[in-house]
């Protein structure tokens, strides 16, 4: 465990010294500054006081280091969000700061984006939420706009990416070492099992895959002091789409989860009580023993806030 819980800390000081976002000037508050983005260069000639998001993926991101946002896009109301379209683990933080929507459903809406007179606009490069194609339509309105990739980054990446960007380099360090100090003090009142234990997506709109170990998941169990398995050598030619997870098909799944206990990517007890029921995994050691148990509604994606109620979901049920 002490060679993983570092990794967090060891993570954002690398982005700090070798993140493209990195600013020439280096001094926190000196402006215009120019950073690099996943859609060219953008300057910004003075710290940015009202900013709005495109994407709600980064937008819990955002509110977790103080950035001052003033609107956010909604997705489409869900059980994971409120009804609004805020994600629920950081729908009260937003409401309490006044966020607003700056439109519902994930629906593109140039005039609501200039209506809120933002000085910064912070897109998604992928995903469901990106508005890249739009992007040279902001351009020729004259909203500097940051385009941010969260497909390949850990959301402390992209924190203190945005953190240089947007001169709040402080308040990102301190977030980042807020998360840090929760892993330590929650790693240290478990007892993690001896054995290697495997994360798999269940059923998610009737697909079926396995955390790979470098995906944010993964690394916030070994953080806490879990040996993770990824997918066996022996599937990898069954499986059909990667990403952070290795998806497969049903039937492969139970040769593809070699871990003695499961965690369930966005699961609840309920998906917990279907797993075990299904007779292609019954013969699993995992299933046999009940050893399978949920991380929650909001693990799909790993922020700030969903962190900590990833978290919170694994030391309820390893506490000492």
């Amino acid at each position: 465990m002490q060679a993983a819980r570092p990794i967090f800390l060891l993570l954002a000081t690398m982005v700090i010294l070798f993140s493209p976002y990195r600013t020439a000037i280096g001094a926190e508050q000196v402006w215009p500054r120019t950073v690099k983005h996943e859609a060219g260069e953008l300057t910004l000639k003075t710290k940015p006081v009202r900013i709005v998001s495109t994407t709600p993926s980064i937008t819990g991101i955002l509110l977790a280091m103080g950035a001052p946002l003033v609107a956010t896009a909604a997705t489409t109301p869900s059980p994971l969000t409120d009804n609004k379209g805020f994600f629920l683990q950081w729908a009260d933080v937003a409401d309490e700061r006044g966020v607003e929507v700056l439109y519902p459903n994930l629906e593109f809406d140039m005039e609501a984006i200039i209506g809120f007179e933002p000085d910064l606009l912070i897109a998604s490069a992928t995903g469901a939420d990106s508005v890249v194609q739009h992007y040279s339509e902001l351009k020729a309105q004259g909203i500097p706009t940051l385009v941010v990739n969260y497909s390949n980054q850990s959301w402390q990446e992209i924190a203190t990416q945005l953190g240089t960007a947007l001169g709040l380099e402080d308040e990102t360090g301190a977030t980042i070492a807020r998360f840090d100090a929760k892993v330590a003090v929650v790693a240290a009142t478990i007892t993690p099992p001896s054995e290697p234990v495997t994360i798999v997506g269940y059923n998610i709109g009737n697909s079926y895959s396995v955390g790979r170990i470098s995906s944010p998941q993964s690394q916030l169990l070994q953080a806490l002091g879990f040996k993770v398995d990824g997918l066996p050598d022996t599937v990898a030619k069954d499986v059909t789409r990667r990403s952070d997870f290795d998806f497969i098909s049903h039937e492969n799944l139970s040769a593809a989860i070699t871990g003695k206990s499961i965690f369930l990517l966005r699961g609840s007890q309920n998906d917990v009580q279907a797993l075990l029921k299904d007779p292609v995994l019954a013969n699993l050691p995992a299933v046999r023993d009940h050893n399978v148990y949920p991380l929650g509604p909001s693990s799909f994606r790993i922020d700030y806030y969903s962190g900590l109620q990833m978290i919170e979901a694994v030391a309820s049920n390893f506490r000492k």
